[in-house]
């Protein structure tokens, strides 16, 4: 079965889940492992191939990690990451999260984590509080990835013009390492792709289209104008929000043989479901 022929048969998570996976069309010949060290985007922020993501369900200051493992709980699974060399943390104001990653550095040394968080800012003001009160809420002096979390609108550059300028400001006195956008729709990741500013996105992709932009082949159109013009990438929705857990091992193997992301985040939750992926992955990436 050709690749297009696939994306086109599996637009729908209905379709996903009764057709069987093309191993031998994603099947890499190099193995790839959660803790592969990648460098991403124009500025090389380097970090682990998985994420940690904190953020399932999430929303209103909360998500099923705070609300299942609580503060020390979440920070366990920071911790016991670390110990599997995933060192990048995924958190958003939305979620709730920051106190978690500040128990977690309680313990661990700031310089072996790579901090990605989120803001709903749009004005100078509120970006600058909103960077003043992360740091203090994670207990850090600087943030290596700052996300404007989000984007529903084409303009959006217009409307977030304050927060953007701030930001950039904030890389350039090391407050912040780079920055960019998570997207939700397609308009607001085609307007991504053009705005020079955006240093990193974040993007939902997967085989089946599940909680997805537009169709997987669309996507991956826009994605890989991003990486052509030097845009790091990080997948999310790598498992359509929990709806392709049951195919995991499929879900895996399509994002780490995509070309034009660079890594990807999965909110585990549990230390079990942490291992399991760092399992799945080395076997997912040459599976034939």
């Amino acid at each position: 079965m050709k690749r297009r022929e696939f994306f086109l048969r599996t637009a729908a998570a209905s379709a996903f889940a009764l057709q069987p996976f093309p191993y031998a069309a994603y099947a890499g010949t190099t193995k790839k492992h959660a803790s592969d060290r990648v460098k991403l985007g124009p500025r090389a922020v380097e970090l682990s191939r998985l994420a940690i993501g904190t953020g399932t369900n999430g929303g209103g200051g909360s998500s099923n990690q705070t609300k299942q493992l609580g503060v020390k709980g979440l920070a366990n699974l920071f911790r016991a990451g670390l110990d599997e060399g995933v060192t990048f943390w995924d958190a958003a104001d939305q979620y709730g999260t920051h106190p978690h990653l500040k128990e977690a550095l309680k313990s661990v040394p700031r310089e072996k984590v790579t901090i990605l968080t989120k803001t709903h800012a749009s004005t100078e003001k509120e970006m600058k509080a909103d960077l003043d009160r992360f740091r203090r809420e994670i207990g850090t002096d600087y943030l290596d990835i700052m996300l404007l979390h989000c984007m529903l609108d084409g303009d959006w550059p217009e409307k977030k013009k304050g927060a953007m300028a701030v930001l950039s400001e904030a890389r350039e006195k090391g407050i912040i390492r780079t920055h960019g956008v998570s997207c939700h729709t397609l308009e607001s990741l085609k307007t991504a792709a053009m705005t020079p500013w955006v240093e990193v996105d974040l993007a939902r992709i997967n085989p089946a289209g599940v909680a997805m932009d537009a169709d997987p082949e669309t996507v991956l159109g826009v994605l890989r104008q991003m990486k052509a013009s030097g845009k790091g990438i990080i997948g999310m929705k790598i498992l359509g929000a929990g709806k392709l857990r049951n195919r995991a091992d499929e879900a895996l193997q399509y994002a780490l043989a995509l070309d034009c992301v660079d890594c990807f985040t999965i909110g585990p939750e549990s230390h079990a479901e942490l291992t399991g992926l760092t399992k799945k992955i080395p076997a997912a990436s040459v599976r034939g």
